[in-house]
């Protein structure tokens, strides 16, 4: 299933591009201050998607190499990216790519860590990268706040037409961030870093509804039932709360230095 679940995006490539939230620029910043990144450093991205996560150290002045399963998802992010010469979208899956022998600066992953295979999950990165380079983290998670009484009420739809999911609990400040002490526990890498803020984003029906399009266990649900969940969530935005609502995200960036 967790294979079948990771090759979801690929479905609605396009659309993912345009509904996923961006990550904010303060956590690149802190990245790039946190690694000391040497002009035109060698980053590795695994599971660049279209390529959200790859713009900033593209911009940056870095040479990328981004991985991506989806042939669907790496076009995209190959025509987001044409601008920069320095970047190679790869449609493979990290755990049987190649890699050249040059070590690199930096490994990224935003959002897609744990779609890796725990058995190489921290090893490759850790023998991708050269004496003293970093592996960082990107990731986002719903967070308590915004419209909080509208999700709660949109639970009501998932009971009638997706019984079989998990109710997930919402983030908070003090939570830790499970890739904390899996990157300690791995023994390739030095005491982690950790960067939190909290974002909101405002989405209208279409917005929300095309945000939920692109979560995997919503591309499995079928397609009927599908529907008449959107239809459900869709009615309570526009009937109860004025055709928007808010939601709050709490997003991470961990850095760890590979151990000498």
């Amino acid at each position: 299933m967790a294979a079948e679940k990771r090759a979801t995006f690929n479905e609605v490539a396009a659309l993912y591009d345009q509904a996923r939230n961006r990550y904010p620029g303060r956590l690149f910043e802190d990245l790039f201050a946190w690694t000391n990144l040497p002009p035109g450093a060698r980053v590795l991205e695994i599971g660049a998607g279209t390529g959200i996560a790859t713009l900033p150290p593209a911009e940056y002045g870095c040479s990328v190499t981004a991985i991506e399963l989806g042939a669907g998802m790496a076009e995209v992010a190959r025509a987001k990216l044409a601008a920069y010469p320095g970047v190679e979208v790869v449609n493979a899956d990290f755990e049987t790519w190649e890699a050249p022998e040059e070590p690199y600066d930096l490994v990224l992953s935003a959002t897609a860590i744990h779609w890796i295979d725990p058995e190489v999950r921290y090893s490759k990165p850790a023998a991708l990268l050269r004496e003293g380079g970093y592996i960082a983290l990107l990731g986002y998670k719903h967070a308590v706040g915004g419209d909080q009484a509208f999700f709660d009420r949109a639970q009501q739809c998932y009971e009638k037409f997706m019984p079989h999911s998990a109710k997930g609990r919402l983030a908070e400040a003090g939570d830790v961030n499970p890739h904390v002490p899996e990157l300690a526990a791995s023994g390739y890498f030095d005491e982690p870093r950790m960067q939190t803020c909290f974002t909101e984003e405002r989405y209208d029906r279409d917005g929300l509804l095309g945000l939920l399009a692109t979560y995997s266990d919503h591309r499995l649900l079928e397609a009927a039932a599908r529907e008449r969940l959107f239809a459900c969530i869709g009615a309570l935005i526009d009937n109860d709360y004025n055709g928007s609502i808010r939601k709050r995200y709490r997003n991470d960036l961990i850095v760890a230095r590979k151990k000498r």
